[in-house]
């Protein structure tokens, strides 16, 4: 590791920044070193304006992957290498408000009772109950699951914030059917790796895999899910939106509108076969 790359992991520290946001800053900073074949330290302004200009027409890389990219640089400039480069010269792209893709409740049912293992059904259903983004899902420890208040602790969410969202029965109901079977120690959604919660790769997979089965067409990632979550609680209760971590209630416009808003708890299958995998 090179000097300049340890003294811009340390800032990063400093400022308290989320592990995976050091990694993608340092990983775009060595990837922008790469492209012209010299240290950071010895490029500027020409060089960064020459690569937003080859990430954005010849490798066409995905909007937030672009403006991560540039916040990194941003960092390093600023921050650790004490330039003067002024922010005109590194400027954030308009960003697009797309709407999200949002499946309806037979097709979250569906998407529910397909899995076969009990893990990926009680993960699953998790996400779309309780509405935590999948790397809070998968960081959930036992401890987080308060039966007595009906609540779901997220500890270190996005902002490194805790909150807390709701914990319907039915949910309740599930998660101690899978206990049951799994035994948890600590994670609980332990991975294959002794000490390690379950990985957000695994959990694309057995969301993409459950899609498949049930013949969903729709692009549905984990996500999904909690964007169904929304869709189906916020126009119920505005609490609930400034629960699950959406903002204002007025944010919930993203997800169209309904005259009928649906329960605040939507059924959830519960599985009736723990031994299976």
């Amino acid at each position: 590791m090179t000097p300049l790359r340890q003294r811009m992991i340390e800032d990063l520290q400093i400022r308290n920044y989320a592990p995976s946001t050091v990694k993608a800053y340092i990983r775009g900073v060595a990837d922008f070193a790469k492209h012209f074949g010299k240290s950071p330290d010895r490029l500027g302004a020409e060089e960064i304006r020459e690569y937003q200009l080859f990430l954005i027409k010849e490798k066409e890389i995905a909007l937030p992957t672009y403006i991560q990219i540039i916040s990194g640089l941003r960092f390093l400039y600023t921050n650790t290498l004490h330039r003067q480069i002024g922010i005109e010269r590194l400027p954030f792209p308009r960003y697009e408000r797309k709407l999200p893709i949002i499946m309806s409740r037979e097709e979250v049912k569906a998407l529910l009772e397909a899995p076969r293992n009990l893990g990926h059904r009680t993960i699953l259903s998790t996400m779309y109950a309780a509405g935590p983004r999948i790397s809070e899902a998968a960081h959930l420890k036992i401890s987080d699951i308060d039966s007595g208040r009906n609540v779901i602790w997220i500890r270190g969410g996005k902002g490194r914030k805790d909150r807390q969202s709701l914990l319907p029965p039915k949910l309740l109901e599930l998660l101690r059917c899978y206990f049951r079977w799994k035994r948890p120690t600590d994670w609980l959604f332990p991975g294959e790796k002794p000490g390690q919660p379950l990985t957000c790769n695994a959990i694309v997979l057995a969301c993409k895999n459950a899609a498949q089965i049930a013949g969903i067409t729709k692009a549905v990632h984990p996500h999904s899910l909690r964007h169904a979550s929304a869709y189906c609680t916020t126009f119920q209760s505005s609490f609930i939106l400034k629960t699950i971590g959406l903002g204002r209630a007025r944010s919930a416009g993203v997800y169209g509108r309904r005259v009928e808003p649906p329960s605040p708890v939507p059924a959830l299958p519960v599985a009736t076969n723990p031994s299976s995998r």
